[in-house]
């Protein structure tokens, strides 16, 4: 069942339904940008409270909105869900069909879906997005209240700003979701990293001597914003997908001064372009990782126009150690592509990537275990499987285990291993901000067998019987539970 409202124009209409919701507070005192406005939704998301809205952040010239995903519950609502397994349930049912076979059959199969389900991007001749414009030397983006989140953050950023590019060959277009560090009233660093597409746009443009023109909406409806952060084949369009979840199409205004199509009721605009060979150092930046990212060389946006809504709002995001706002990102991405992971490898029967493993670090993956190291096959075909190929850690456990009881896999993993037999270690690439890792962008990768192990995998021994209450004792001691006065 959709959520009321949905789907929403713009970020004001969801802010207005997580009102009506109650879930929602105005903060109407002054409040500094400069970490107190992190501060307070540090302790606000891991109180399980509610969004934010800063109405007179004390830099910038418009409210704040942050803490907008931070629970399951208003996540589903983003996306017009009671449930977020519902959008996944849709996307295997639609599959079916398809029987796709292998990464490239399930990646063909969803953009077959995609183009017949789901309503492509609608041009629209004016927007609100452009209702105000700043050109020239009359950008300043100190209009906008960036954050720095933490004390060590190399100075401000903007957290959410959804970044367009396109490959200067084919034309194809990119939404992603960058940290944006302002080094000017004018410039922008672009921490876009080794996997991204927006960073093969750039190295096709630089390998061509060109200019690559770069678009920055900042405030989209809901569904565009998690798009921007799904972790989607570059086969697969961002708008078409969010046209998917929102059943309705995206409407998208040519930019001013750059060949690009942006969202026409975010509710500001950047544009401009990066210089080919250019770099400037950015960062330090305290991430999702809970530890500050060193400073590197990164290209630079100069920013030679600026739009917005009248009377706008700035939406933005805080980073730290788990849990953050990101844990309703992260799991809204694990429930929606749940059945495309199953496709790919069917021996998967659930999964759950832990908030305190950021996502990457870790997956606990459930099978119906058949024969010998099969666990050890399924390790090794996720490290295959798209931007799963990160994750550090994988703990394979039988079917009935509930991957998102912890306490139940740490039994299993702490009590059915044995670490000289059922443990794969390997070496692979690793996520741009992995501190662990010897070298960066590669480190290695261990995969815990936690399932029941057979006698052809040479264990001889019998494999003991776990103790359960039998049905008839648990029937009676629920009917007599008050007369024991317990």
């Amino acid at each position: 069942m959709a959520a009321r409202g949905f789907p929403y124009t713009d970020l004001k209409d969801f802010l207005a339904a997580l009102k009506r919701a109650g879930e929602l507070r105005r903060v109407d005192v002054p409040v500094d940008p400069t970490l107190e406005i992190s501060e307070v939704v540090t302790r606000t998301v891991r109180a399980g409270g509610p969004a934010l809205l800063f109405e007179r952040p004390t830099r910038g010239e418009m409210p704040v909105a942050i803490n907008l995903f931070g629970t399951e519950k208003r996540m589903a609502m983003a996306l017009g869900v009671e449930r977020l397994d519902e959008i996944g349930e849709r996307i295997g049912e639609m599959l079916k069909p398809e029987l796709p076979q292998g990464f490239a059959g399930m990646m063909g199969g969803l953009g077959k879906v995609m183009q017949l389900k789901s309503m492509p991007p609608k041009k629209v001749k004016t927007a609100p997005c452009q209702q105000v414009v700043y050109r020239g030397d009359d950008v300043d983006l100190n209009r906008l209240p960036g954050l720095q989140v933490w004390p060590g953050d190399g100075g401000i950023f903007h957290n959410f700003g959804l970044t367009h590019t396109k490959d200067p060959q084919t034309g194809k277009r990119n939404l992603g979701l960058y940290r944006l560090q302002q080094h000017s009233h004018n410039t922008i660093g672009m921490h876009w990293q080794i996997h991204k597409n927006s960073t093969a746009h750039h190295a096709v443009a630089e390998r061509l001597g060109q200019r690559l023109p770069v678009a920055i909406a900042i405030g989209a409806d809901p569904a565009v914003a998690y798009s921007a952060s799904a972790p989607l084949p570059a086969e697969i369009d961002e708008y078409l997908f969010a046209g998917f979840l929102r059943g309705e199409r995206v409407e998208m205004v040519d930019c001013l001064t750059v060949p690009l199509q942006v969202p026409a009721h975010a509710q500001v605009v950047l544009e401009g372009y990066i210089e080919p060979g250019e770099r400037m150092p950015e960062g330090p930046f305290g991430d999702h990782t809970g530890f500050y990212t060193p400073v590197e060389p990164f290209p630079v946006m100069h920013v030679e126009c600026m739009t917005m809504q009248r009377d706008p709002v700035y939406h933005s995001i805080v980073t730290s150690q788990p849990p953050q706002e990101d844990h309703g990102l992260g799991k809204a991405t694990e429930r929606i592509f749940a059945p495309l992971l199953r496709f790919l490898i069917p021996d998967i029967v659930d999964y759950d990537l832990p908030a305190a493993g950021v996502f990457h670090n870790c997956a606990i993956v459930s099978i119906r275990k058949r024969y010998p190291k099969h666990a050890q096959k399924v390790m090794n075909a996720i490290w295959g499987a798209h931007m799963m190929s990160l994750t550090k850690l994988i703990v394979i456990v039988d079917e009935d285990c509930d991957v998102h009881d912890y306490n139940e896999v740490a039994f299993r993993a702490f009590g059915n291993v044995d670490y000289a037999r059922d443990l794969l270690l390997t070496e692979g690439p690793v996520d741009h901000l992995d501190h662990a890792s010897y070298q960066q962008f590669w480190g290695g990768k261990a995969g815990v067998d936690a399932t029941r192990k057979l006698p052809t995998e040479g264990y001889t021994r019998g494999w003991p019987e776990e103790m359960s209450m039998s049905p008839e004792v648990v029937s009676l001691v629920d009917k007599r539970w008050k007369e024991y006065g317990i």
